[in-house]
């Protein structure tokens, strides 16, 4: 399997002295996803959490929920000339009676872009494959919620800002390659009283909550409904996607979210918190699981 971290030359020009010396970088590899030996998806990551990666690869297209419905995962042999395993595909076998999608250019290209569909389309997508729903709202003073249709639910999720606050450098801290390369992404999982659950690091953000979300799947607990996702960059709507399907009710970002990240949070119920930094922090939706002071401000309109 490729390393984490690779060593390159590079000369080094610090105040008009030059020198050379080796520098660690993060490893960037490709890893072709299979499914049931079809190529379902390509995406450039850093090695390892391979198998978690693919997992939850799959449960954000919502092909996965559960432990039980994947028989294994495995690393294609012979995919060099000389016949040596480069450990950059791996195939994906579903459990008897799970339905297999069907894999069409379409769907391949939009995967492997990672750029997601468009609008609406996209929207309604998210909101009608997820296998947890969110509490879209607050249940009001009589127990019931007016989006909710069906028996009453009380969304249990409250976190404090001061807890918000902290997860950012919790989530440095535990950034192990970060610190010997500077250019990995991270998402960790939180309890809600700011205890750190899991974290993953890869080239790619949307690699990172994978194997965060795949990792979680393989050890049956799905779904992560008491958990806060938080990432090292922008909150996008592929993350917004990743976090309500794997029924995580609150994502926090250190950057901006996308206009479509707000609107898929405002459609599924999803708390979304960007721009975190220090004491400071933008609630773009789901307010109602915010333990804001009495009296507080809402979102305008």
């Amino acid at each position: 399997m490729g390393r984490v971290t690779e060593r390159r030359r590079v000369i080094r020009i610090r105040d008009g002295a030059v020198s050379t010396r080796p520098d660690t970088l993060v490893a960037e590899e490709p890893l072709e996803i299979r499914l049931g030996g079809k190529p379902l998806a390509i995406t450039m990551r850093t090695p390892g959490d391979d198998f978690a990666l693919a997992a939850g690869f799959l449960v954000s297209e919502g092909v996965l929920a559960s432990a039980d419905e994947l028989a294994n995962i495995v690393y294609c042999a012979g995919a060099t000339a000389d016949g040596e395993n480069t450990y950059n595909v791996v195939d994906v076998r579903l459990a008897d009676g799970v339905p297999v999608p069907e894999i069409t250019l379409e769907r391949n290209v939009y995967t492997t872009s990672s750029c997601g569909l468009c609008g609406k389309a996209s929207l309604d997508a998210v909101r009608t494959t997820t296998r947890w729903p969110l509490a879209s709202s607050p249940a009001a003073s009589d127990g019931s919620d007016p989006i909710h249709i069906g028996p009453p639910r009380i969304d249990p999720i409250r976190i404090d800002p001061a807890t918000l606050a902290a997860l950012p450098d919790r989530l440095r801290a535990a950034q192990r390659v970060f610190e010997r390369t500077g250019g990995l992404h991270a998402a960790a999982l939180f309890t809600t009283d700011g205890e750190l659950l899991d974290i993953r690091e890869d080239v790619g953000r949307h690699n990172a909550v994978d194997k965060i979300v795949g990792r979680a799947l393989q050890q049956g607990q799905l779904p992560l409904s008491s958990s806060v996702l938080m990432v090292s960059g922008r909150a996008s709507f592929e993350l917004a996607q990743k976090a309500v399907m794997a029924g995580i009710p609150v994502l926090a970002a250190v950057s901006a979210p996308s206009s479509l990240a707000v609107d898929l949070a405002a459609e599924t119920g999803l708390t979304l918190v960007g721009f975190l930094r220090g004491s400071s922090m933008n609630v773009y939706a789901g307010e109602h699981r915010i333990a804001l002071p009495a009296g507080a401000a809402t979102p305008a309109d």
